[in-house]
């Protein structure tokens, strides 16, 4: 038995880590060499891609996509339909580096954080940015 909750609609691919306590709700998907840490809060809708590193105590709202090369580190709150895009030169998939959001930093609704971007600790960043 696991230590960590997964809602039955999502998936969690082997070769992802999860951490004591957190939840993952519906819909979701985690990919392999994913790591979450513990007592994070992972809600509906939201794609882990492989290689997303994400601290403890992460609260990630409905709808958010964490894109291969992202870091959450620990105490981080994203709010629903935030993106944390990877792709500066698409089509170069050797180009690819996901922004950084340092501890305890906040993500307004709908903000969109570029490739290569460090948030600071904890930064407030404005619902519908672009960052």
């Amino acid at each position: 038995m696991s230590d960590y909750f997964v809602h039955k609609s999502s998936f969690v691919d082997e070769g992802a880590e999860i951490g004591a306590g957190t939840k993952i709700w519906h819909f979701c998907h985690v990919m392999p060499g994913a790591r979450i840490g513990e007592r994070c809060n992972i809600g509906q809708n939201v794609l882990v891609s492989s290689d997303v590193t994400i601290g403890n105590n992460v609260k990630i709202q409905n709808n958010v996509s964490l894109y291969t090369g992202v870091i959450v580190e620990d105490d981080v709150f994203l709010a629903p339909g935030v993106t944390l895009a990877n792709d500066l030169h698409p089509l170069c998939t050797k180009c690819m580096q996901g922004p950084t959001i340092k501890s305890g930093a906040r993500i307004g609704i709908n903000a969109t954080i570029l490739p290569h971007v460090i948030i600071g600790e904890n930064a407030l960043v404005g619902a519908g940015s672009v960052v």
